[in-house]
């Protein structure tokens, strides 16, 4: 985008310098060419009057008076019913000439080299072609400026919309002052709130959905189960075959809970959570330092998880802007594998969650700080679309613990050397 920017204002200020160039080029060469022949002609006719002078009063033709008016270089040649009168030398090829009539059908002539002119010509010429170089030069500065502050907003609105792409539902109040991409800034974040709230009702919705299902399933097998131990034979054996069922439709409810979880992180990818955790919280350390508080970052070396690198950076700030505003004391970044899962502790000193919020600190509108209450709500939203989950581990102090899926063998393969060479 920045490029063909540049480009189209490149285009425009080059024809609009050569618009402008040529036209005034033309018109600066013949304004010397008529300055240097009005000047010649001024002298000519002012030769002129004195000859008729002359020839007035009745005296011989003397060009001694007006050798004066004949400039330097300059040839003279006066022709009368009295005969031809010269003064000075021929100028040589193509000079520049001026013929003006006298009494008695005479004429004067006044010729002078044309090379002064063509040089000053020369020199208008490069003082054009030097103004259209510097306004060329000039508008390429000013196209390079103005393509880089249009493209720089561009180039947000677009990482803002790969972000929201990504799973990033957190809202961008950053604006440009241009109303066209500040309304599509506005539809972005409207954008955001709506994705996040259909991912939190869908997440609630397979959560109640999958609860109710496996307690009725659970308690529904227990009958059969105990069905299946009756004395009379027929009835034992019509129980074992529906309690064979539905361990069947068990099996299949857990495959189609794992293939939606799948499908929400089709973007997830093993990432290295050392290096991971060390570039998220390294942005949160100024912040905490600025008012008297350290984080610490405890991850062992090359624990993998699955996760979405834009998500889980975004759900970790949440959590760590959450420890800024309403914690105290140092905060505790910290990962551990765990019953087959990785999990991300972020904990602080604080006074930690009242009894009150605790069961519901992650619904949208709740807080006790007097924030929004979306953000927590977000993080888990964007937690459980890379099918982990957002939990709150300890209330005091305050502990969030973000539950993530350990990558596939095969997929690990295929990023051991991308782990071993990201930066620590």
């Amino acid at each position: 985008m920045r490029s063909r920017i540049l480009r189209a204002i490149l285009l425009a200020v080059a024809v609009t310098g050569f618009a402008l160039g040529i036209p005034l080029g033309y018109t600066a060469l013949r304004l010397v060419d008529d300055g240097a022949r009005t000047d010649l002609a001024a002298r000519a006719q002012r030769i002129a009057a004195s000859i008729d002078d002359q020839i007035a009063g009745g005296r011989p033709i003397d060009l001694g008076p007006v050798e004066v008016g004949v400039p330097e270089g300059g040839h003279l040649v006066v022709t009368s019913s009295s005969g031809t009168h010269e003064f000075g030398k021929t100028p040589g090829p193509d000079p520049l000439a001026v013929e003006v009539p006298i009494a008695q059908q005479g004429t004067v002539r006044l010729e002078v080299s044309s090379a002064p002119m063509h040089t000053a010509q020369y020199q208008v010429a490069a003082l054009v072609v030097l103004l259209v170089v510097l306004s060329v030069s000039t508008g390429t500065v000013v196209a390079t400026v103005t393509a880089r502050k249009l493209a720089k907003p561009l180039r947000h609105v677009a990482a803002r919309a790969a972000r929201l792409g990504a799973g990033d539902f957190r809202v961008d109040e950053r604006r440009h002052g241009v109303p066209e991409l500040d309304l599509v800034a506005d539809a972005l974040d409207k954008s955001a709130g709506a994705l996040a709230e259909l991912v939190q009702r869908e997440r609630e919705l397979v959560g109640d959905v999958s609860h109710q299902l496996r307690s009725r399933l659970t308690a529904l097998q227990l009958r059969l189960e105990a069905l299946s131990l009756h004395p009379e034979p027929d009835m034992a054996v019509e129980a074992r075959a529906a309690l064979e069922q539905a361990e069947r439709l068990a099996e299949v409810l857990n495959e189609m809970l794992a293939a939606a979880r799948a499908a929400r992180a089709v973007g997830a990818e093993p990432l290295d959570l050392g290096a991971e955790l060390s570039a998220i919280t390294e942005e949160w350390r100024e912040p905490l330092r600025s008012v008297g508080r350290a984080l610490r970052v405890k991850v062992p070396d090359g624990l993998l998880a699955r996760a979405t690198p834009a998500r889980l950076r975004e759900a970790i700030g949440v959590l760590l802007d959450n420890a800024l505003r309403h914690g105290e004391g140092q905060v505790v970044v910290s990962a551990r594998r765990d019953d087959g899962t990785v999990v991300v502790e972020v904990a602080d000193g604080g006074a930690g969650v009242p009894d009150e919020l605790a069961h519901h600190i992650f619904e949208r509108g709740v807080s006790g700080g007097g924030s929004t209450g979306v953000g927590l709500a977000l993080a888990r939203a964007l937690v459980d679309a890379d099918g982990g989950r957002l939990e709150l581990s300890a209330a005091r102090p305050a502990t969030f613990a973000v539950f993530l899926p350990v990558p596939k063998a095969e997929d690990v393969v295929g990023v051991s050397w991308r782990t071993d060479l990201t930066p620590r």
